[in-house]
Protein backbone atom coordinates (compact mmCIF):
# COMPACT_ATOMS: atom_id res chain seq x y z
CA UNK A 1 0.00 0.00 0.00
CA UNK A 2 1.37 3.37 -1.05
CA UNK A 3 2.02 5.77 1.82
CA UNK A 4 0.53 9.35 1.47
CA UNK A 5 2.44 12.37 2.79
CA UNK A 6 1.05 15.77 3.94
CA UNK A 7 2.30 19.25 3.03
CA UNK A 8 5.72 20.23 4.11
CA UNK A 9 6.30 23.31 6.23
CA UNK A 10 7.78 25.14 3.25
CA UNK A 11 4.73 24.37 1.12
CA UNK A 12 2.43 25.68 3.83
CA UNK A 13 4.42 28.90 4.13
CA UNK A 14 4.29 29.45 0.36
CA UNK A 15 0.51 28.82 0.32
CA UNK A 16 -0.03 31.25 3.20
CA UNK A 17 2.01 33.93 1.45
CA UNK A 18 0.06 33.48 -1.80
CA UNK A 19 -3.27 33.51 0.09
CA UNK A 20 -2.26 36.68 1.98
CA UNK A 21 -1.37 38.43 -1.29
CA UNK A 22 -4.71 37.45 -2.90
CA UNK A 23 -6.67 38.42 0.23
CA UNK A 24 -4.87 41.75 0.48
CA UNK A 25 -5.65 42.52 -3.14
CA UNK A 26 -9.30 41.61 -2.63
CA UNK A 27 -9.56 43.79 0.46
CA UNK A 28 -7.93 46.67 -1.39
CA UNK A 29 -10.48 46.38 -4.21
CA UNK A 30 -13.30 46.17 -1.65
CA UNK A 31 -12.08 49.28 0.18
CA UNK A 32 -11.77 51.15 -3.11
CA UNK A 33 -15.31 50.16 -4.10
CA UNK A 34 -16.63 51.15 -0.68
CA UNK A 35 -15.02 54.59 -0.97
CA UNK A 36 -16.49 54.93 -4.46
CA UNK A 37 -19.97 54.00 -3.26
CA UNK A 38 -19.66 56.41 -0.33
CA UNK A 39 -18.59 59.25 -2.61
CA UNK A 40 -21.41 58.43 -4.99
CA UNK A 41 -23.92 58.48 -2.14
CA UNK A 42 -22.51 61.81 -0.93
CA UNK A 43 -22.77 63.30 -4.42
CA UNK A 44 -26.38 62.13 -4.76
CA UNK A 45 -27.30 63.48 -1.30
CA UNK A 46 -25.77 66.86 -2.09
CA UNK A 47 -27.51 66.99 -5.46
CA UNK A 48 -30.89 66.08 -3.97
CA UNK A 49 -30.42 68.68 -1.24
CA UNK A 50 -29.73 71.55 -3.63
CA UNK A 51 -32.48 70.45 -6.02
CA UNK A 52 -35.05 70.25 -3.23
CA UNK A 53 -34.18 73.73 -1.96
CA UNK A 54 -34.37 75.20 -5.46
CA UNK A 55 -37.58 73.33 -6.29
CA UNK A 56 -39.45 74.51 -3.22
CA UNK A 57 -38.30 78.09 -3.68
CA UNK A 58 -39.20 78.14 -7.38
CA UNK A 59 -42.64 76.59 -6.81
CA UNK A 60 -43.60 79.16 -4.18
CA UNK A 61 -42.10 82.31 -5.72
CA UNK A 62 -43.92 81.70 -9.01
CA UNK A 63 -47.19 82.17 -7.12
CA UNK A 64 -46.26 85.63 -5.76
CA UNK A 65 -49.11 88.02 -6.53
CA UNK A 66 -51.71 85.34 -7.27
CA UNK A 67 -55.08 86.14 -5.71
CA UNK A 68 -53.73 89.40 -4.23
CA UNK A 69 -56.15 92.39 -4.25
CA UNK A 70 -54.87 95.59 -5.79
CA UNK A 71 -54.38 97.44 -2.51
CA UNK A 72 -52.07 94.70 -1.17
CA UNK A 73 -48.47 94.61 -2.41
CA UNK A 74 -47.32 91.38 -4.01
CA UNK A 75 -43.70 91.85 -2.91
CA UNK A 76 -42.89 93.12 0.56
CA UNK A 77 -39.14 92.83 1.07
CA UNK A 78 -36.34 91.99 -1.36
CA UNK A 79 -32.96 91.55 0.33
CA UNK A 80 -29.76 89.59 -0.23
CA UNK A 81 -30.71 86.84 2.23
CA UNK A 82 -34.49 87.24 2.59
CA UNK A 83 -37.44 87.67 0.25
CA UNK A 84 -41.03 88.17 1.43
CA UNK A 85 -44.14 88.20 -0.78
CA UNK A 86 -47.90 87.77 -0.70
CA UNK A 87 -49.93 85.09 -2.48
CA UNK A 88 -53.19 83.22 -2.05
CA UNK A 89 -51.13 80.06 -1.88
CA UNK A 90 -53.34 77.88 0.33
CA UNK A 91 -57.02 78.19 1.20
CA UNK A 92 -59.23 76.16 3.52
CA UNK A 93 -62.33 77.22 1.56
CA UNK A 94 -63.16 74.57 -1.02
CA UNK A 95 -64.85 77.10 -3.35
CA UNK A 96 -61.88 79.48 -3.38
CA UNK A 97 -60.70 78.74 -6.91
CA UNK A 98 -58.33 81.73 -6.84
CA UNK A 99 -56.10 79.82 -4.41
CA UNK A 100 -53.16 77.86 -5.75
CA UNK A 101 -53.93 74.96 -3.38
CA UNK A 102 -56.98 74.09 -1.28
CA UNK A 103 -56.53 72.31 2.04
CA UNK A 104 -59.72 72.18 4.16
CA UNK A 105 -57.60 71.38 7.23
CA UNK A 106 -55.21 74.34 6.85
CA UNK A 107 -55.16 76.53 9.98
CA UNK A 108 -56.97 79.86 9.69
CA UNK A 109 -53.87 81.84 10.63
CA UNK A 110 -51.95 80.71 7.54
CA UNK A 111 -54.60 81.13 4.83
CA UNK A 112 -55.31 84.86 4.98
CA UNK A 113 -53.43 88.14 5.06
CA UNK A 114 -51.75 89.49 8.13
CA UNK A 115 -53.59 92.44 9.68
CA UNK A 116 -52.37 95.63 11.34
CA UNK A 117 -53.16 93.98 14.67
CA UNK A 118 -51.03 90.90 13.90
CA UNK A 119 -47.73 92.24 12.59
CA UNK A 120 -44.48 90.36 12.14
CA UNK A 121 -40.86 91.40 11.84
CA UNK A 122 -39.41 90.09 8.58
CA UNK A 123 -36.57 87.68 9.51
CA UNK A 124 -33.00 89.04 9.30
CA UNK A 125 -34.41 92.60 9.31
CA UNK A 126 -36.06 95.18 11.56
CA UNK A 127 -38.89 95.74 9.05
CA UNK A 128 -42.36 95.34 10.60
CA UNK A 129 -45.23 94.27 8.36
CA UNK A 130 -48.04 95.11 7.73
CA UNK A 131 -48.94 98.66 8.69
CA UNK A 132 -52.51 98.36 7.43
CA UNK A 133 -55.23 95.74 6.98
CA UNK A 134 -55.94 94.70 3.38
CA UNK A 135 -59.59 94.08 2.56
CA UNK A 136 -60.87 92.62 -0.68
CA UNK A 137 -64.50 93.32 0.05
CA UNK A 138 -66.61 94.96 2.76
CA UNK A 139 -65.25 93.52 6.01
CA UNK A 140 -63.48 90.67 4.17
CA UNK A 141 -59.77 90.25 4.88
CA UNK A 142 -57.53 89.41 1.92
CA UNK A 143 -56.96 85.69 1.38
CA UNK A 144 -53.33 86.28 0.33
CA UNK A 145 -50.92 85.19 3.06
CA UNK A 146 -47.31 86.27 3.49
CA UNK A 147 -44.57 83.79 2.54
CA UNK A 148 -40.93 84.38 3.45
CA UNK A 149 -37.73 82.59 2.43
CA UNK A 150 -34.56 83.44 4.33
CA UNK A 151 -31.07 82.17 5.16
CA UNK A 152 -29.31 82.02 8.50
CA UNK A 153 -25.91 80.61 9.56
CA UNK A 154 -26.25 76.92 10.44
CA UNK A 155 -25.06 76.42 14.02
CA UNK A 156 -25.74 72.67 13.96
CA UNK A 157 -22.63 71.81 11.90
CA UNK A 158 -18.90 72.07 12.46
CA UNK A 159 -18.43 74.38 9.49
CA UNK A 160 -18.47 78.14 10.00
CA UNK A 161 -19.42 79.14 6.46
CA UNK A 162 -22.62 77.16 5.86
CA UNK A 163 -26.25 78.28 6.08
CA UNK A 164 -29.73 76.85 6.53
CA UNK A 165 -32.67 77.90 4.36
CA UNK A 166 -36.07 78.48 6.00
CA UNK A 167 -39.65 79.09 4.86
CA UNK A 168 -42.16 80.98 6.98
CA UNK A 169 -45.89 81.65 6.45
CA UNK A 170 -47.38 84.63 8.32
CA UNK A 171 -46.67 84.23 12.05
CA UNK A 172 -46.07 80.48 11.87
CA UNK A 173 -42.82 78.97 13.12
CA UNK A 174 -40.26 78.90 10.27
CA UNK A 175 -39.79 75.45 8.74
CA UNK A 176 -36.38 74.17 7.67
CA UNK A 177 -36.07 73.72 3.90
CA UNK A 178 -32.41 72.68 3.58
CA UNK A 179 -29.08 72.96 5.37
CA UNK A 180 -25.39 72.57 4.43
CA UNK A 181 -25.79 75.47 2.00
CA UNK A 182 -23.03 77.89 0.98
CA UNK A 183 -22.91 81.13 -0.92
CA UNK A 184 -21.78 81.05 -4.54
CA UNK A 185 -18.58 82.98 -4.05
CA UNK A 186 -19.29 86.69 -3.62
CA UNK A 187 -22.84 86.43 -4.99
CA UNK A 188 -25.73 87.06 -2.58
CA UNK A 189 -28.33 84.34 -2.12
CA UNK A 190 -30.98 86.45 -3.87
CA UNK A 191 -30.65 88.74 -6.88
CA UNK A 192 -33.52 90.63 -8.49
CA UNK A 193 -34.59 91.75 -11.94
CA UNK A 194 -37.01 94.59 -12.62
CA UNK A 195 -38.99 95.85 -15.57
CA UNK A 196 -38.09 99.29 -16.88
CA UNK A 197 -39.30 101.43 -19.77
CA UNK A 198 -36.67 102.87 -22.09
CA UNK A 199 -36.89 106.34 -23.64
CA UNK A 200 -38.34 104.86 -26.81
CA UNK A 201 -41.14 103.21 -24.86
CA UNK A 202 -39.80 99.66 -25.06
CA UNK A 203 -39.96 97.59 -21.91
CA UNK A 204 -36.79 95.85 -20.83
CA UNK A 205 -35.63 93.72 -17.89
CA UNK A 206 -32.52 94.78 -15.99
CA UNK A 207 -30.80 93.48 -12.89
CA UNK A 208 -31.10 95.50 -9.71
CA UNK A 209 -27.59 96.33 -8.47
CA UNK A 210 -26.81 94.42 -5.29
CA UNK A 211 -25.71 97.69 -3.70
CA UNK A 212 -29.30 98.97 -4.08
CA UNK A 213 -30.74 96.20 -1.91
CA UNK A 214 -32.87 95.84 0.07
CA UNK A 215 -36.00 97.00 -1.70
CA UNK A 216 -38.93 97.48 0.65
CA UNK A 217 -42.61 98.23 0.11
CA UNK A 218 -42.90 101.28 2.36
CA UNK A 219 -46.19 102.70 1.05
CA UNK A 220 -49.08 101.00 2.90
CA UNK A 221 -51.56 100.94 0.01
CA UNK A 222 -50.39 99.40 -3.22
CA UNK A 223 -51.14 101.53 -6.31
CA UNK A 224 -51.91 104.56 -4.11
CA UNK A 225 -50.78 108.00 -5.43
CA UNK A 226 -47.72 107.84 -3.16
CA UNK A 227 -46.81 104.38 -4.46
CA UNK A 228 -44.75 105.74 -7.35
CA UNK A 229 -41.16 106.67 -8.15
CA UNK A 230 -38.47 105.29 -5.86
CA UNK A 231 -41.10 103.87 -3.50
CA UNK A 232 -42.50 101.71 -6.28
CA UNK A 233 -39.25 100.09 -7.46
CA UNK A 234 -40.09 96.96 -5.47
CA UNK A 235 -43.36 96.74 -7.45
CA UNK A 236 -41.44 96.55 -10.73
CA UNK A 237 -39.57 93.34 -9.83
CA UNK A 238 -40.35 90.54 -12.27
CA UNK A 239 -37.80 87.88 -11.39
CA UNK A 240 -35.70 86.52 -8.51
CA UNK A 241 -32.46 84.59 -8.94
CA UNK A 242 -31.40 82.13 -6.25
CA UNK A 243 -27.69 81.36 -5.95
CA UNK A 244 -26.73 78.46 -3.68
CA UNK A 245 -24.17 75.71 -3.26
CA UNK A 246 -24.77 72.54 -1.26
CA UNK A 247 -22.14 70.45 0.53
CA UNK A 248 -22.00 67.11 2.30
CA UNK A 249 -20.89 68.87 5.48
CA UNK A 250 -17.27 67.69 5.22
CA UNK A 251 -14.05 69.46 4.28
CA UNK A 252 -10.81 68.73 2.50
CA UNK A 253 -10.64 65.81 0.06
CA UNK A 254 -13.92 64.39 1.37
CA UNK A 255 -15.88 67.55 0.55
CA UNK A 256 -18.60 67.38 -2.14
CA UNK A 257 -20.10 70.60 -3.55
CA UNK A 258 -22.89 71.18 -6.06
CA UNK A 259 -23.69 74.70 -7.23
CA UNK A 260 -26.90 75.98 -8.78
CA UNK A 261 -28.13 79.39 -9.90
CA UNK A 262 -31.59 79.88 -11.38
CA UNK A 263 -33.67 82.89 -12.36
CA UNK A 264 -37.30 82.41 -11.36
CA UNK A 265 -39.89 84.46 -13.21
CA UNK A 266 -42.78 86.00 -11.25
CA UNK A 267 -45.63 85.80 -13.77
CA UNK A 268 -48.34 87.37 -11.56
CA UNK A 269 -46.38 90.54 -10.85
CA UNK A 270 -47.87 93.72 -12.29
CA UNK A 271 -51.26 92.18 -13.08
CA UNK A 272 -54.08 94.38 -11.80
CA UNK A 273 -57.18 92.77 -10.32
CA UNK A 274 -60.74 94.00 -10.35
CA UNK A 275 -61.16 96.69 -7.68
CA UNK A 276 -64.93 96.59 -7.04
CA UNK A 277 -66.05 93.67 -4.95
CA UNK A 278 -69.25 94.31 -3.07
CA UNK A 279 -72.47 92.33 -3.13
CA UNK A 280 -72.82 88.76 -4.27
CA UNK A 281 -72.68 88.62 -8.10
CA UNK A 282 -75.94 88.29 -9.96
CA UNK A 283 -76.47 84.77 -11.36
CA UNK A 284 -74.83 83.78 -14.63
CA UNK A 285 -78.03 82.72 -16.37
CA UNK A 286 -78.38 81.05 -19.76
CA UNK A 287 -76.21 77.95 -19.30
CA UNK A 288 -76.96 75.48 -22.12
CA UNK A 289 -75.63 71.90 -22.39
CA UNK A 290 -75.71 70.34 -25.86
CA UNK A 291 -74.72 66.71 -26.66
CA UNK A 292 -72.54 66.04 -29.68
CA UNK A 293 -69.38 64.37 -30.89
CA UNK A 294 -65.74 65.35 -31.31
CA UNK A 295 -64.06 65.40 -34.73
CA UNK A 296 -62.93 61.84 -34.04
CA UNK A 297 -66.46 60.71 -33.20
CA UNK A 298 -66.10 60.49 -29.41
CA UNK A 299 -69.01 61.65 -27.19
CA UNK A 300 -69.03 65.31 -26.21
CA UNK A 301 -71.19 67.77 -24.27
CA UNK A 302 -70.77 71.44 -25.18
CA UNK A 303 -71.57 74.11 -22.59
CA UNK A 304 -72.35 77.69 -23.60
CA UNK A 305 -73.34 80.75 -21.59
CA UNK A 306 -73.32 84.56 -21.94
CA UNK A 307 -71.63 87.09 -19.66
CA UNK A 308 -73.06 87.48 -16.19
CA UNK A 309 -74.80 90.78 -15.51
CA UNK A 310 -72.07 91.89 -13.10
CA UNK A 311 -69.28 91.27 -15.60
CA UNK A 312 -70.22 93.79 -18.27
CA UNK A 313 -72.30 96.13 -16.07
CA UNK A 314 -73.38 96.53 -12.47
CA UNK A 315 -70.39 96.12 -10.16
CA UNK A 316 -68.21 94.78 -13.01
CA UNK A 317 -66.41 92.55 -10.54
CA UNK A 318 -66.83 89.05 -12.01
CA UNK A 319 -63.34 87.55 -12.30
CA UNK A 320 -64.18 83.96 -13.24
CA UNK A 321 -66.89 81.39 -13.78
CA UNK A 322 -66.98 78.18 -11.75
CA UNK A 323 -68.50 74.99 -13.18
CA UNK A 324 -69.70 71.87 -11.39
CA UNK A 325 -70.66 68.55 -12.95
CA UNK A 326 -72.39 65.49 -11.54
CA UNK A 327 -74.05 62.37 -12.82
CA UNK A 328 -77.82 62.72 -12.66
CA UNK A 329 -78.13 59.94 -10.09
CA UNK A 330 -75.87 61.78 -7.64
CA UNK A 331 -77.23 64.24 -5.08
CA UNK A 332 -74.22 66.41 -4.15
CA UNK A 333 -72.29 68.64 -6.54
CA UNK A 334 -68.99 68.07 -4.77
CA UNK A 335 -65.89 70.13 -5.61
CA UNK A 336 -65.84 72.48 -8.61
CA UNK A 337 -65.21 70.76 -11.93
CA UNK A 338 -63.24 73.66 -13.41
CA UNK A 339 -63.01 77.45 -13.50
CA UNK A 340 -62.72 79.76 -16.50
CA UNK A 341 -61.44 83.37 -16.33
CA UNK A 342 -63.85 86.12 -17.31
CA UNK A 343 -63.27 88.57 -20.14
CA UNK A 344 -65.13 87.07 -23.11
CA UNK A 345 -68.48 88.17 -24.60
CA UNK A 346 -69.67 84.54 -24.65
CA UNK A 347 -68.24 81.34 -23.24
CA UNK A 348 -67.92 77.84 -24.67
CA UNK A 349 -66.53 74.74 -23.00
CA UNK A 350 -66.40 71.30 -24.62
CA UNK A 351 -66.57 68.51 -22.04
CA UNK A 352 -65.08 65.41 -23.68
CA UNK A 353 -64.63 63.52 -20.38
CA UNK A 354 -68.08 61.95 -20.60
CA UNK A 355 -69.26 58.35 -20.90
CA UNK A 356 -71.81 57.27 -23.50
CA UNK A 357 -75.25 56.76 -21.97
CA UNK A 358 -74.53 58.62 -18.71
CA UNK A 359 -76.83 61.51 -17.85
CA UNK A 360 -75.10 64.68 -16.58
CA UNK A 361 -76.12 67.86 -14.81
CA UNK A 362 -74.02 71.03 -14.93
CA UNK A 363 -74.07 74.06 -12.63
CA UNK A 364 -72.51 77.46 -13.23
CA UNK A 365 -71.75 80.34 -10.85
CA UNK A 366 -70.11 83.73 -11.36
CA UNK A 367 -67.42 84.63 -8.83
CA UNK A 368 -66.10 88.03 -7.82
CA UNK A 369 -62.78 88.85 -6.18
CA UNK A 370 -63.93 88.48 -2.56
CA UNK A 371 -64.47 85.57 -3.72
CA UNK A 372 -68.27 85.41 -3.48
CA UNK A 373 -70.27 83.04 -5.69
CA UNK A 374 -73.55 83.84 -7.36
CA UNK A 375 -76.56 81.59 -7.25
CA UNK A 376 -76.23 78.53 -9.50
CA UNK A 377 -77.49 78.30 -13.06
CA UNK A 378 -78.23 74.65 -13.86
CA UNK A 379 -78.36 72.86 -17.22
CA UNK A 380 -79.42 69.28 -17.93
CA UNK A 381 -79.85 66.49 -17.47
CA UNK A 382 -78.20 65.74 -20.80
CA UNK A 383 -77.20 62.27 -21.98
CA UNK A 384 -73.77 61.72 -23.52
CA UNK A 385 -74.32 60.38 -27.07
CA UNK A 386 -72.92 57.23 -28.60
CA UNK A 387 -69.63 57.51 -30.49
CA UNK A 388 -69.70 57.86 -34.26
CA UNK A 389 -67.66 55.16 -36.03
Amino acid sequence: MKQEHGMTLLEMLVAMVVFSIVLGGALSVFRSQSRGFAKGADRMTVLQNVRFAMGMFETDVRTAGSGVPDIQPYLIYAGEDVVAFNANYTSNITTDVSAVYVDPDAPAGSVSALMATSTITVPNTSFVYPDTTYLQGPGINSFAETIIFFFRPDSSTTRTDDYAMYRQVNQDTPELVARNLLKNGALPFFEYFRETTALGGARTIMQVPNASLPLVHTVPIHLAPADTGAAAIVDSLRGVRLNISATNGQSGAAEQIRTISRLVRVPNAGIANRKTCGDEPLPATGLIATPGNTVTGDPLITLTWPQAVDEASGEKDVVRYVLWRRVNAQVQWGDPYLSIPSGNPTYVYADAAVITGDSYLYALAAQDCTPQLSALSIAGPVVAPAPIP
